[in-house]
């Protein structure tokens, strides 16, 4: 059964980010004019529009009745959607005009909020932007509590250990190539492993004490990781341009990957354990998704 949500070219609008919140029964949908919308999926209705952005919205992380969305205009901001008559309820300023840069091409450009996180128990959020810098924050204090600046390039991929309090891996960009894990109790990196390309997403495992993640350039492949020792479980191949989107199934044993080459992969990772180091698609290239 196909659904159309929505189509913003009407109003001269674009789909840039979308995050379902953990009961499957909300989406959120962030668009380039900076907008946050909220679809009730139970009917097929938008039930909250939000605006205060004035750049597109690239990334979206929900906490129980929070929604956060990060800009290109440096800004993360909370929406309530049980006040929907407040504008915003807070405004993180961390990845700020402090390291705008001057482009020939465009006059100013704004440093970029790519990547965001919730933890799970919704104490602290971390936030990744292309001043390659990662933050931690909590609702409590409008400044970040942790700024790490490890990483040399984007900081995009991000995820909370589901198994371990205050642990967080981030991933960096073409130019870093690391995923490095933190402790954010104690605000020091723990430990990192060079993949040897672009990490564009990570996520761990519900079952075990692993991970997996996405790259780019040049490689174009998925990684299953065992932590702590960061040996690497599998080396996932198929997809032909890197692999932006991850997502896990409902029961924790899946992922579904979604790629520049106009393709979405199914992968059964984590359901049992891992013998070979490469392993394929179950779908191959003629039965991939377009």
């Amino acid at each position: 059964m196909q659904i159309m949500l929505c189509d913003l070219q009407a109003e001269h609008d674009f789909v840039t980010s979308v995050q379902w919140n953990r009961m499957g029964d909300l989406l959120a949908v962030g668009t380039e004019r900076g907008r946050t919308r909220i679809w009730d999926m139970r009917v097929a209705k938008k039930v909250h529009e939000f605006f205060g952005h004035a750049s597109k919205v690239g990334c979206l992380a929900w906490n129980a009745s929070l929604i956060s969305s990060g800009s290109q205009d440096c800004l993360i901001i909370h929406w309530d959607i049980r006040q929907p008559a407040k504008s915003a309820e807070q405004r993180f300023n961390g990845h700020s005009g402090e390291y705008m840069v001057f482009c020939p091409q465009s006059k100013h450009c704004w440093v970029q909020v790519c990547g965001l996180k919730w933890s799970s128990n919704g104490e602290y959020l971390a936030s990744g932007g292309n001043d390659n810098q990662l933050l931690v924050w909590n609702l409590r204090k409008n400044k970040p509590l942790q700024v790490h600046t490890k990483h040399i390039a984007a900081v995009r991929a991000l995820a909370w250990s589901p198994h371990r309090r205050g642990l967080l891996v981030s991933g960096g960009g073409t130019a870093d190539c690391r995923l490095r894990f933190w402790d954010v109790l104690t605000g020091q990196q723990l430990q990192s492993v060079l993949t040897g390309s672009q990490v564009c997403n990570v996520a761990w495992s519900r079952h075990s004490c692993e991970l997996v993640s996405t790259h780019g350039f040049m490689d174009n492949k998925v990684i299953v990781w065992k932590y702590p020792s960061l040996e690497p479980l599998a080396v996932l191949k198929g997809h032909e341009r890197r692999v932006l989107f991850l997502a896990m199934s409902p029961d924790g044993e899946s992922i579904v990957t979604g790629a520049g080459d106009g393709t979405l992969r199914f992968w059964r990772i984590f359901g049992q354990s891992l013998q070979q180091k490469v392993a394929r698609s179950k779908l191959d290239l003629s039965s991939s998704i377009r």
